[in-house]
């Protein structure tokens, strides 16, 4: 009997620890959101709740694209790679365009209509852009093994897609994108020489971007020793600082935050780690990592799970959003603990961010369906003979 034929115990149900993981990531999320903003939205906007309403209705969107991602055979979006990248850089251009693109603290990621903002474009353009990238890696595996060119290829158009973000600016999430993509195409066989003559000039451009960057070396300079100026740009990572060492080991209880109370700016976005550190501890925060840790976990698992079946799209893709996860959470941890420089990065599922949120419960549901369909229990848009479905 076969490996693929085999069903071991507990594989004729979905996976219960990624969902429960998702749920409770989510859970948390939504309660400091509250507690977070509750101060600011009162006094921003005249309603405490402000802030939670429109993140718990991000919430319903994310479940619903999520559910939607879980009954789409991923054979589809392989099948629609190169149209999903056309669409994805189409997003990021369209967001440039005056009009069309909003502006907030000198940043233009929304894509606006009628003085609506829809979406954060970075967003869902990551997630269509990591199925292109899977794709390739599956049609022109040769040749992605073979040289340069191979791996060149689906880097111009990432290295494209790069720059526009750049422009927006948001160097998070082209360092994000980057990285990504890099270790998709690494996994799928590019050689160890072909990155390393890419990615180390990349790095040396990213460095020279930060230093005649007065923006960004500002913040580089905040980062290295926020105490040198703890008013001005190192204001933010102190005032991080104070958060997380106040919370010492148990903390101060939920909604005990003395620094979300106008101190600690973005408090309940890319700052939400050091309130959930000075309200619930050293205890708390190991929890918080612990949970990253297992979702990141299962990711790779999956993947596992589906290279052990030849499902190499489906592996890639898994591999890619575990990958994903595991670096925003990272730098968003880091950037709390004054280990790295601020980036504007959310943490998934926890962090108020709207478009964030949605995208992620849909890449979350992607994930599932791949699980799915390694156990068996979703159809993969292929006839089954046998009983089996062929690869």
């Amino acid at each position: 009997m076969s490996a693929r034929q085999i069903t071991a115990p507990g594989q004729d149900r979905p996976d219960a620890l990624l969902i429960g993981i998702t749920a409770l990531l989510l859970a948390i999320g939504l309660l400091m959101v509250t507690s977070a903003s509750i101060a600011l939205g009162d006094r921003q906007h005249g309603d405490a709740f402000y802030f939670l309403e429109r993140q718990l209705f991000a919430a319903a969107l994310g479940l619903a694209a999520g559910w939607v991602m879980v009954k789409i055979p991923t054979r589809l979006w392989q099948s629609l790679g190169s149209w999903l990248a056309a669409i994805a850089l189409a997003l990021l251009v369209l967001v440039l365009v005056p009009g069309f693109g909003h502006t907030a603290n000198g940043s233009t990621r929304w894509l606006s209509l009628a003085g609506i903002n829809i979406v954060q474009v970075s967003e869902p353009a990551r997630l269509m852009l990591l199925m292109y990238v899977a794709d390739y890696a599956v049609r022109r595996n040769q040749e992605l093994r073979s040289g340069m060119a191979g791996m060149m290829k689906p880097l111009l158009i990432i290295g494209f897609a790069g720059g526009l973000l750049l422009l927006q600016p948001d160097f998070g999430s082209a360092v994000l994108l980057l990285a990504m993509s890099f270790a998709v195409l690494f996994i799928a066989g590019a050689r160890v020489r072909d990155v390393l003559v890419i990615v180390v000039p990349l790095v040396l451009a990213f460095a020279a971007l930060a230093k005649f960057s007065p923006y960004r070396m500002r913040r580089i300079m905040g980062f290295w020793n926020p105490w040198a100026d703890p008013y001005g740009d190192g204001f933010q990572l102190t005032q991080s600082l104070i958060a997380i060492g106040t919370g010492e080991w148990t903390g101060l209880g939920l909604g005990g935050s003395v620094q979300k109370l106008f101190y600690l700016p973005e408090a309940h976005t890319d700052f939400i780690f050091a309130v959930i550190a000075e309200e619930f501890g050293l205890v708390g925060s190991l929890v918080m990592i612990a949970l990253y840790g297992l979702l990141i976990w299962r990711a790779m698992a999956i993947a596992r799970d589906a290279a052990v079946r030849d499902a190499t799209f489906r592996a890639y893709v898994a591999f890619g959003l575990g990958i994903w996860l595991a670096i925003q959470a990272v730098i968003n941890l880091g950037v709390n603990m004054g280990v790295l420089p601020t980036k504007g990065l959310t943490l998934p599922l926890v962090s108020y961010g709207r478009s964030s949120l949605i995208v992620t419960l849909a890449a979350l549901g992607l994930l599932l369906r791949i699980d799915l369909e390694n156990r068996g229990l979703a159809g993969t848009g292929r006839r089954r003979v046998n009983g089996r479905v062929p690869r």
